[in-house]
């Protein structure tokens, strides 16, 4: 399947969007994906210059057929974030050139109606486990909340694209709006333990010197799987952070 997956993993602030002060502090990723054999081609968490990354695309000789979203903040989707504007789902779903449906876990629907003002006919709404097909490649999504209700990681070929469930040094806070310390504990050491070792995990910021790191790495170095019972999670954790 590698042969067929095109995957490109852009910094905002670096790659694109280059002269948005937000993005450069904010250290977002974009992820693409697509079938090298079909053209087709989905964005994961498209913010920030979201013409640029329709660009990229074409450029490689792609089309945007569908939007893969982790959780609904404006830092992902675009919206309103302390007093600025960020472009996201409303400007892209906005462009003559782009039909495409914004995929969501169904727990987060309403709260990326809310952030981004898109509609219902816009979403595609999913289950954990259930399949995107972007061409023939496969993209499994797994309901992991805690960050938002919603929050979902996407499995595809290897990787594990993780919005802002998992980073490699720590993992999403809990103590924002839909934040639920309990859920994430539960999303961490059940859902994502299903996950190998060899998996390649792509966070959704880069709060740490390399971009990417095998989960087997994660496990070893990050802290937040060196608490072992729900009991010490909680202690540290309960109060959000």
């Amino acid at each position: 399947m590698t042969e067929r997956l095109y995957f490109k993993q852009l910094l905002a602030g670096r790659d694109f969007a280059l002269s948005d002060p937000l993005a450069r502090q904010m250290v977002n990723f974009v992820y693409l994906l697509g079938d090298t054999q079909t053209r087709e081609a989905v964005a994961v968490d498209p913010a920030y210059g979201v013409s640029e990354l329709v660009d990229v695309l074409a450029a490689d000789g792609y089309r945007l057929s569908g939007v893969l979203v982790t959780h609904w903040h404006p830092d992902h989707v675009g919206g309103d974030l302390m007093g600025y504007s960020i472009e996201g789902l409303r400007e892209l779903l906005g462009r003559e050139d782009v039909a495409a449906k914004v995929h969501v876990q169904r727990d987060e629907a309403e709260w990326v109606k809310r952030a981004t003002g898109v509609s219902d006919s816009d979403l595609a709404l999913h289950d954990s486990g259930d399949t995107v097909s972007v061409g023939a490649i496969p993209v499994q999504l797994m309901h992991t909340p805690g960050h938002t209700p919603g929050s979902q990681c996407f499995l595809v070929d290897g990787r594990l694209v993780a919005g802002d469930t998992l980073f490699l040094e720590g993992c999403g806070r809990t103590d924002l709006p839909g934040g639920d310390p309990a859920a994430m504990y539960e999303s961490l050491t059940q859902v994502l333990a299903t996950v190998p070792d060899d998996t390649v995990l792509y966070p959704g910021h880069l709060y740490s010197p390399e971009p990417s790191a095998t989960m087997g790495e994660t496990r070893a170095r990050n802290y937040v799987f060196r608490l072992r019972t729900p009991e010490q999670w909680m202690t540290m954790f309960g109060d959000g952070f």
